[in-house]
């Protein structure tokens, strides 16, 4: 048999740019073409990106999407004898969806293979099946070279034990007999979720004895980020290959025998298990997610509100990162209850990252809306209505802002503070994304002081990392005053929220730092309000920016619960 030259394509589309996205596509294949490659394979929906969503009930969109096959086909013909791999939605004959999800294999303008997604996922953020129809319970395999290549794409992979599906494509594709298995996949990411994918394929590779190739995408759509994180995997050493994280990468192997090796020949080592530290995970999926964020919406300049907490200095430093420091803008905005550090701490901070900071002091605004309202109501403002009073009025100032000057607006909620409702609709809610929504509390300062270490100096003052954690919307204010400790309610969130997902040691961690909580009777009472406290702030979250999503349960589509709802008890 002789050797098989692959390529993989690991690839950043931009969703609905067909053009562009087969720009991108023609540039590999021309790689690939020039490293001797009979095959190149791209990722799932890489024509379109991943996933298109209701553009797919457009007629005009499928227009475009039919052009671009139609361009796919004679860009193939610019690079001779050249398999190109690509996956894209097409039109289907007979009952049910219109579409189906397809890998199509082309060369010199002749299409040669399609195969259509058979498992189509709709948990978590997945909602395939609303625009896709199930392809046919069949192996398709195609002879390249001399080697017997078998095709899937992404969630196909993912029932070898039998849990989520009836059908086990992996199965059907090793019942054929394939030298070779390879899948397209847009596989968003996660914590953990690389562990996964390696431990999964490894085992199916492992048991049917085959090698296989995995090309997913990368880039930041929306809320979530992809982090291609492409692989080989061989039955005998399971991942020989991995890919860079969160790049585009462009990258050739030799098939050989039931392994794999460099163009040179020389076999590939295993790739060892231990990935990314969990917050250097975070810090490269956010700066992904808000560079193409941005990128993809048009935004060059940022804008953040900053209070000199922690939470506006760790969403600065990340959009510093992401963007540079000369595209951000932080506004500090004090009032009569803002304390001096409030202002001192944001300078050394904005100083420390080399943004700029400007002052916009919001006493006077304040005092003209409680003069309004007590001269048409005949009350004074007080309480948690003048409180928010000033989040909206902060929100206000942004907004103008962002407006005036066509810059993005981050919000700076934490996760925690977003569970419980501790926030303001129309305040510090505010913003087109929101950086930090899928961090603990705990977790941002932890990710502070990470940043602190990676760059060897302060970017997040000291005097921020220690300060007690306060809103200041009223004299002495603390969270503390209105939320158990952090310590305590990031253990009950993580428990209620993420428990059911979690698997391995985290799981147990998790639960055991929950069930330390529920063994005192004011743990169990804490335990009672969070839960009402999280259930009954479903609508503010509803109305929220855009989080970039960490976590398989981010806020969003990845956990879709009803406002107007009776819960059941504690």
């Amino acid at each position: 048999m002789t050797a098989l030259v692959v390529t993989i394509a690991q690839l950043n589309p931009t969703l609905g740019d067909l053009d562009g996205n087969l720009s991108s596509m023609l540039s590999a294949a021309e790689q690939a073409r020039q490293a001797g490659a009979a095959l190149v394979v791209f990722p799932e929906l890489s024509l379109t990106g991943y996933h298109p969503g209701d553009l797919l009930d457009e007629p005009a969109f499928l227009e475009r999407v039919r052009r671009g096959l139609s361009a796919v086909r004679e860009a193939t013909r610019r690079t001779p004898g050249l398999c190109w791999v690509v996956g894209a939605p097409t039109e289907r004959p007979g009952s049910g969806k219109l579409l189906q999800n397809s890998l199509l294999v082309m060369r010199d303008g002749e299409l040669l293979l399609s195969y259509g997604k058979q498992l189509l996922p709709t948990y978590g953020i997945f909602d395939e099946r609303r625009h896709f129809e199930p392809g046919p319970d069949v192996a398709r395999v195609l002879t390249i070279d001399d080697t017997r290549v078998g095709f899937m794409i992404c969630e196909d992979g993912w029932n070898d034990d039998g849990k989520l599906y009836q059908a086990n494509p992996f199965q059907r594709l090793a019942e054929a007999a394939p030298d070779l298995v390879v899948s397209i996949n847009a596989s968003p990411s996660n914590v953990g979720k690389r562990e996964q994918r390696h431990a999964l394929f490894s085992a199916a590779c492992h048991r049917y004895g085959l090698p296989l190739l995995y090309v997913n995408q990368v880039g930041g759509h929306d809320s979530l980020v992809f982090d291609g994180a492409s692989f080989a995997v061989t039955p005998d050493d399971g991942v020989v290959f991995e890919a860079e994280r969160f790049v585009p990468v462009v990258h050739t192997l030799r098939l050989a025998g039931r392994g794999f090796a460099d163009l040179s020949g020389q076999p590939l080592a295993r790739v060892s298990a231990e990935g990314m530290p969990p917050l250097e995970f975070y810090r490269r999926q956010i700066v992904l997610g808000l560079r193409d964020y941005a990128r993809r919406c048009g935004f060059r300049k940022v804008v953040v509100g900053c209070s000199g907490g922690i939470d506006s200095a760790l969403t600065l430093a990340l959009a510093s990162e992401a963007l540079g420091a000369d595209q951000v803008l932080a506004i500090t905005m004090p009032s009569r209850f803002s304390s001096t550090g409030s202002v001192t701490d944001s300078q050394v901070l904005c100083a420390n990252l080399d943004c700029k900071l400007a002052e916009h002091p919001i006493a006077a605004l304040t005092a003209g809306y409680e003069a309004g309202y007590q001269e048409t109501f005949g009350e004074a403002l007080a309480g948690v209505a003048l409180e928010n009073l000033q989040s909206r009025i902060r929100g206000t100032i942004l907004m103008e802002y962002s407006n005036q000057r066509g810059a993005l607006l981050l919000t700076t909620g934490n996760k925690s503070e977003l569970s419980v409702g501790y926030c303001t609709l129309y305040g510090d809610t505010n913003g087109g994304l929101s950086l930090i929504g899928d961090l603990y509390k705990l977790e941002v300062f932890a990710l502070s002081r990470h940043l602190n270490d990676s760059a060897g100096r302060e970017l997040i003052p000291r005097a921020i990392l220690e300060k007690e954690p306060s809103a200041e919307l009223a004299p002495g204010q603390r969270d503390s005053d209105s939320l158990p400790p952090y310590e305590v309610l990031d253990a009950i969130l993580e428990q209620l929220l993420e428990g059911a997902q979690l698997s391995g040691e985290r799981k147990s961690e998790v639960a055991a730092r929950f069930e330390a909580v529920a063994a005192t009777s004011l743990g169990q009472t804490q335990i009672a309000r969070v839960k009402r406290l999280l259930e009954r702030s479903e609508f503010k979250r509803r109305q929220a920016a855009p989080i970039l999503r960490l976590r398989p349960r981010a806020f969003g589509t990845g956990r879709q619960m009803p406002i107007a709802a009776h819960y059941g008890e504690p």
